[in-house]
């Protein structure tokens, strides 16, 4: 299962944002064992490295960078990724982008804590609590 981790999936388990870390580890712990293949879009990286070096420090976000670009595959953004973010029925443009980005590497489904920004979706959009309970279920 190749699943499109939004950005605030990311955070919550870098910044260890309560009450959502524990299950961003789960959801990270299933790619690190191969349960799952994750996946980021390349405009996550960069947001989160902004959002890291202000609450962390350039040091730890830059490692925090390159742990997510070994464990994770990174979605492209292109002309062809924001061309059809644009045609999309998204209401936000970000959301559109990483969502297209995602849809180009074929990804089964996304993960994230804001799905009613996904509603347009295709594919399926997957609450961190949902996801993980997936996980448990197929690994049983």
């Amino acid at each position: 299962m190749k699943i499109l981790f939004d950005t605030n999936v990311v955070l919550d388990l870098l910044l260890n944002r309560e009450p959502f870390a524990k299950d961003a580890a789960i959801l990270f712990n299933a790619v690190e064992s191969c349960k799952i293949q994750g996946v980021l879009c390349a405009t996550t990286i960069t947001t989160i490295d902004y959002l890291c070096a202000k609450s962390i420090g350039g040091t730890l976000a830059k490692q925090a960078i390159k742990s997510l670009l070994e464990l994770f595959l990174i979605a492209e953004v292109n002309q062809k990724i924001l061309v059809a973010a644009l045609d999309s029925s998204f209401a936000d443009f970000e959301d559109a982008v990483l969502y297209q980005a995602g849809i180009y590497v074929g990804v089964d489904g996304l993960v994230t804590r804001n799905v009613k920004d996904f509603s347009s979706a295709e594919s399926p959009v997957y609450t961190p609590p949902d996801l993980c309970q997936i996980i448990q279920t197929v690994q049983h």
